[in-house]
């Protein structure tokens, strides 16, 4: 391709991180793994930081993890807002621990909650609101925290696609009780598959401990805020379980690449903001789209691109022809979730029309970007689609 989706961020270095955890012999989640989750919660600002084997099972964890806590655990049937555009993960855990999805329409410009139909929806059968930062866009959490109020709503936050987003100062992340992070191959940096999940609260981050190896208690302290004390028979005690867990543990591996991809990340999303900027610069005052609005400092995963309605050609031929060009293009994330044969399954309803997601779900793509200068490749987008709409 002329203009891919995505391209490896790793250098020799981080070749070299995985080289030398294979030759030790020792490959499952052990040091490095440890010390990437410190590296981590350290550069974002947060006390606890859990790795996992992907974004999607960070998501499946946050979600376990709150109805675990002693005090005002979620609860099957409890209400939870989601946005209408979004990634499968985003909701299936939702689904799987028996809640009730209230999808929520997008705003058609910041392509995050629009507000105003958030604001509707909030009920006081409402527990907690699931908010998407995406394409490296974080949400206006001062509005939303106003909307909240002193309401008993919880906030977390699916932050995979928005890794060194800011909003006011404040990592995109770091908002709510739980957020959540990846590091696939596409995202802001790769341990080829693998996720993350911050937290400030000691018990969320014990939950999230044992729920991430099978329920048992043998990584706990000994003092815990899970369970009652841990014996001092490491026979018994290593084979004790106390919560239904799941094996979603990380590879030694993608610990120390993670370490040699977050000490670049400040310079990778650098470039990514910088290209977004040329972007803009030749994207905003186009007749036929419109372009993602920035809320706050995003890290800008990539691109997105919606068709007006005044424009006089269809989105297949566009994408058709940009194929031609060898220019990679995909669905704005899924889309309009709510369109999916999936939610036959879901306990959900709709707050209103989904009308923005419809439009985007018709109407809207998006291009790649990436942690090194590419005004080339946006000047060659932009001067195919300058060519398909002349012809």
């Amino acid at each position: 391709m002329k203009y891919e989706l995505a391209i490896s961020s790793w250098g020799e270095e981080e070749k070299e991180a995985a080289k030398a955890v294979i030759d030790s012999g020792f490959t499952t989640m052990g040091k490095q793994v440890k010390e990437f989750e410190e590296m981590f919660a350290k550069h974002f600002g947060s006390k606890y930081c859990v790795m996992v084997n992907s974004g999607s099972s960070a998501n499946l964890l946050a979600v376990a993890a709150l109805f675990y806590t002693k005090n005002n655990p979620l609860k099957r049937g409890d209400e939870v807002i989601v946005p209408a555009v979004s990634w499968a993960t985003t909701y299936y855990p939702l689904y799987q621990y028996g809640l009730h999805l209230k999808f929520v329409d997008i705003d058609l410009h910041t392509l995050n909650y629009d507000l105003s139909a958030l604001k509707n929806a909030v009920t006081d059968k409402t527990r907690m609101i699931m908010c998407v930062n995406l394409l490296g866009n974080p949400n206006d959490f001062a509005e939303i925290k106003k909307i909240i109020g002193s309401r008993n709503i919880m906030l977390i936050e699916d932050n995979c696609e928005s890794l060194g987003a800011e909003f006011n100062g404040k990592f995109a992340g770091t908002f709510g009780r739980m957020g959540t992070f990846s590091s696939f191959f596409s995202h802001h940096i790769s341990t080829m598959e693998g996720g993350m999940i911050l937290t400030d609260e000691e018990e969320l981050y014990q939950i999230l401990l044992s729920t991430r190896s099978h329920g048992w208690t043998r990584i706990l302290p000994k003092h815990n805020l899970v369970c009652s004390d841990k014996s001092d028979d490491l026979f018994k005690e290593q084979f004790r379980f106390v919560l239904p867990g799941y094996n979603v543990r990380p590879l030694e591996v993608m610990g120390a690449i993670g370490k040699k991809q977050l000490s670049k990340v400040s310079d990778f999303n650098d470039f990514r903001r910088s290209n977004a900027d040329y972007f803009k610069k030749k994207f905003s005052d186009s007749a036929y789209f419109m372009i993602q609005e920035a809320i706050g400092n995003p890290s800008w995963f990539g691109f997105a691109l919606i068709i007006k309605e005044s424009a006089p050609f269809t989105r297949k031929d566009l994408l058709d022809f940009l194929a031609k060009k060898e220019i990679d293009t995909r669905p704005i994330v899924a889309g309009d979730f709510t369109k999916n044969e999936v939610l036959k399954y879901f306990d959900y309803e709709l707050s209103g029309e989904m009308k923005n997601a419809e439009y985007l779900d018709a109407h809207g793509f998006f291009v790649g970007n990436h942690q090194f200068d590419i005004r080339d490749k946006i000047d060659y987008l932009y001067e195919s689609i300058d060519e398909f709409i002349k012809s």
